[in-house]
């Protein structure tokens, strides 16, 4: 069932979807209002209400050349990067909060035999989402508008775990980063199924502040096997858990977003979400 927070955010990524479409013709408040069936006045205050800023100014968080020049200015190591922004940083929020643990050899190999995996549905401000989590921690969160196909998911990936509908306290820390109020955080656990490459792969990605964007081919210098890139892309794009692990944040070294396992728009949404509340703290 769809609720308002869901339809607000299907016509905040409808109109960053034809912002982006037609960036070269700058397109009038009016214009966009008009393209998602909404008064200027109501459309740029539900917009300003979800992005902290006007359609215009957020359109720039967005674009290619904004891009190019946050990869610029990365040429520092990632760790030096975040080093630099301070641990008080919302920044940093990722690497300070997210813990990994990998799944044991026959966790991976059974399909998630004997597992118990609790899930729930979620409301975040980038649409619907699934999480789920085994006793260790959060498994698996994706960004699903339709909870049956979700579900569906989630059991071809554990074809052998038993599921349970039930918001546990994994979750729930989990869920709570996607929050204004970031004091009450506790560590976030991850339990993941993958390689010992895509973990450390993964494991890299925290490493990018909020805000910062990185290429496919800096993430793999940064672990060491800097001709790896193309595999790198391909861990990248089988990341499980959606904004925890901020795949979100790596994208060609053209300044072009790339691919997105749960769809541009959404991609650029989230990026230009995170770039506004970035530049807000500095």
């Amino acid at each position: 069932m769809e609720t308002q927070t869901d339809l607000n955010y299907q016509r905040i990524a409808e109109a960053i979807a034809y912002l982006r479409a037609n960036f070269k013709t700058q397109p009038s408040l009016d214009e966009v209002a008009e393209q998602v069936h909404l008064s200027p006045a109501h459309f740029q205050r539900l917009f300003t209400e979800w992005a902290g800023t006007s359609p215009k100014k957020f359109l720039q968080y967005i674009s290619v050349e904004h891009a190019k020049r946050l990869l610029q200015n990365s040429q520092t190591s990632l760790f030096d990067t975040a080093y630099e922004t301070g641990l008080s940083s919302s920044s940093r929020l990722h690497e300070l909060f997210v813990n990994i643990e990998g799944m044991s050899p026959a966790e991976y190999r059974d399909g998630g035999k004997d597992l118990q995996i609790n899930y729930s549905f979620a409301e975040s401000p980038f649409g619907q989402l699934i999480v789920a989590s085994t006793a260790k921690g959060v498994c698996s969160m994706a960004f699903e508008e339709n909870e049956k196909k979700g579900l569906e998911d989630l059991r071809q990936r554990f074809p052998n775990a038993d599921f349970c509908q039930k918001l546990d306290l994994h979750q729930q820390h989990a869920l709570f980063i996607f929050q204004n109020d970031w004091s009450k955080l506790s560590e976030i656990k991850l339990h993941l199924r993958g390689t010992d490459f895509q973990l450390k792969v993964w494991e890299s990605l925290l490493k990018i502040p909020m805000g910062k964007l990185q290429t496919y081919g800096h993430i793999a210098e940064q672990i060491g096997n800097p001709k790896a890139s193309r595999a790198v892309g391909t861990a990248i794009g089988s990341n499980p858990v959606a904004f925890l692990i901020p795949c979100h944040r790596v994208i060609q070294s053209s300044g072009d977003f790339g691919g997105y396992m749960w769809g541009p728009t959404r991609k650029a949404a989230i990026i230009g979400w995170e770039g506004v509340r970035s530049n807000s703290e500095g």
